[in-house]
């Protein structure tokens, strides 16, 4: 059978070389149309062959069976990352399509490229961009014109599970996608100064096109997180709103009044903008309005990606020099937040562009229902808490030590960064251990995962024989504040939180009551101290008293027979004092 298919890349070749600018179909279609998955590549491919500044790389593969491709585009053609990195040329990572029904990233990239090789636009000296132009690929594959009924265009999208029906954007850190994991390879290759993640809203009404999830200043820390808040993030709304694109942050009310004020979105590690910030990378989401006709959308996405490129190129000393600062700092902190909350004693005001609240009989319930009135359009300020204080604040020790058996963890570890090294021989250390003492595990589903949260832990001091080959983390590199995050288990985010350590939930090992009963008895003899101790329980506890199982299960996890691995959480820390 013939095929179309080189005859029309073949065309669209002679026509790219014809006319640099060749039109996608966001153009051909007046704004009202997407790119495929497959035209997105076939578009930064020929780009790629007619232009020395687009070099277009496959980065490993997806659960779709489709390889990731990353798109750089350098003004001097030189793509070599290390020399990137000794001229100081600031690094911007952007990511579309995660959420492929939020198309407006895919279309607005490719625009940028294209405008860029065809000289309609500048890209500064001292920057360079890498784009991945699709990396939900399954999800784009899946394509439809339905599933995202809040949404104003384009006719058709690709929806938000990838071919593992998983949202990509709450897999940064357990990786549980082919995605996640090439992503984290390019990540840490790139090392990017600034990652951006296209996206679209879906929830509240207002004027605004283009609102903004800014990494959390606090979280970033240090001299890198006051000047984004002061410097860098307001020059962004600054031009923005010169283009007749006036942002706003993200809307995240407090209730459904807009007057009672706004809190900056919380962030931790599962998404992009969290997950950069455990690398000192700073992480915007552009978030545009659902219900802003496409074209408009894809307008403010494109005119804000330029806006970052001009401004990171102007402010490019001052992100070179703090995120060095920081990544120093990272190095030597001892004590680190592993989750934060708003602090709602203060606020910033900022404008906000909103439409008046009104109440009807909704046709369909007959019952009332509340929507926004577009002919009452308002501007008003609104308080903004943007202040983040840390919560469960841990004290880092000198290593973490993580038995070679959990190697789904030392994976993860491994291709984010963390350095390490083996134990030569069978060795006995002493470390501190946490046993875990209460956690509630989620009744439903969540990305695959039954979610442990509410973790409480005790810590003992233990001597512990572990085998050669075990892998020590030493705390003192770049990767600090990843290990900590995902190795400490009351983290948000962390590997325990994600049920990769819930075999240790499980006891193994167990006995028959009736047999139990005689060395129950003897265990008591032997064991005063046991003795006295099931006395007072039977004291304070009635129902314990008359309950026989649970007193011999209680003598039987207080013995030697007690399977020490039950509850004992398998990572464990190595103190100056005791290693």
């Amino acid at each position: 059978m013939f095929s179309l298919q080189p005859l029309f890349l073949f065309l669209l070749l002679l026509s790219a070389n014809a006319a640099p600018a060749q039109q996608c179909r966001f153009e051909t279609s007046q704004g009202k149309e997407s790119a495929t998955y497959f035209e997105a590549i076939e578009w930064f491919t020929l780009l790629d062959k007619k232009s020395t500044m687009v070099k277009v790389r496959e980065m490993g593969t997806t659960d779709a069976g489709y390889p990731l491709h990353l798109v750089l585009v350098s003004r001097d053609g030189a793509f070599d990352i290390a020399q990137w990195k000794q001229q100081q040329k600031i690094i911007i990572l952007i990511n579309n399509g995660i959420h492929p029904g939020e198309p407006d990233g895919i279309d607005a990239s490719m625009l940028l490229v294209r405008d860029i090789v065809a000289n309609k636009t500048t890209l500064p000296p001292n920057v360079v961009l890498a784009f991945i132009p699709v990396y939900n690929i399954g999800g784009s594959l899946n394509r439809g014109a339905v599933s995202r009924v809040n949404q104003n265009g384009p006719l058709a999208y690709g929806f938000r599970g990838n071919a593992q029906n998983l949202d990509l954007n709450r897999d940064f850190t357990k990786c549980d996608s082919k995605n996640a994991r090439s992503f984290a390879a390019i990540f840490h290759l790139l090392d990017p100064d600034i990652l951006v993640d296209n996206h679209v809203s879906d929830g509240a009404d207002y004027q605004h096109t283009m609102t903004l999830i800014t990494t959390q200043y606090d979280k970033l820390g240090g001299e890198l997180g006051n000047w984004l808040k002061t410097s860098f993030e307001p020059a962004l709304y600054k031009q923005m709103a010169s283009l007749g694109w006036p942002m706003t942050p993200y809307v995240n009310f407090e209730t459904a009044r807009p007057e009672n004020g706004m809190q900056q979105f919380y962030d931790p590690p599962r998404y992009s903008s969290g997950y950069a910030a455990l690398f000192t990378t700073i992480g915007f989401i552009p978030e545009t309005h659902m219900l802003k006709p496409y074209q408009q959308r894809v307008q403010s996405t494109y005119d804000l990606m330029k806006t970052i490129t001009v401004q990171a190129s102007d402010d490019a000393f001052n992100i070179t020099r703090l995120r060095k600062h920081a990544r120093i700092a990272a190095r030597s902190i001892k004590e680190f937040p592993l989750s934060w909350r708003p602090d709602t004693t203060q606020h910033s005001m900022i404008s906000f562009m909103g439409y008046g609240q009104a109440f009807k009989t909704s046709e369909a319930t007959g019952l009332n229902s509340m929507y926004y009135d577009r002919n009452k359009p308002y501007t008003q300020p609104v308080k903004l808490c943007d202040k983040f204080v840390p919560v469960n604040t841990i004290k880092a020790p000198e290593a973490y030590l993580v038995p070679q058996g959990w190697h789904a963890v030392i994976d993860l570890l491994k291709l984010n960064g963390a350095r390490y090294s083996r134990l030569n021989s069978d060795t006995l250390m002493t470390v501190e251990a946490y046993r875990v003492q209460e956690y509630k595990a989620a009744p439903r589903a969540y990305e695959k995962h039954h979610k442990n949260s509410g973790v409480k832990v005790a810590t003992s001091i233990q001597a512990i024989q572990f085998l050669k080959g075990d892998y020590l983390f030493n705390m003192n590199q770049p990767a600090n504040r990843y290990i900590v995050e995902m190795l400490e288990p009351t983290g948000d985010d962390s590997f325990f939180a994600w049920n990769f350590f819930d075999a240790i939930l499980q006891q193994k090992e167990g006995y028959s009551d009736y047999r139990w009963e005689d060395i129950a008895a003897a265990t008591l003899k032997n064991n005063p101290a046991l003795a006295r101790q099931l006395q007072e329980k039977r004291k304070e506890d009635a129902a314990f008293a008359g309950n026989a199982s649970a007193q011999l299960d209680f003598i039987y996890k207080n013995s030697i027979y007690y399977e020490p691995e039950h509850l004992r959480y398998p990572v464990f820390r190595i103190l100056p004092a005791v290693r």
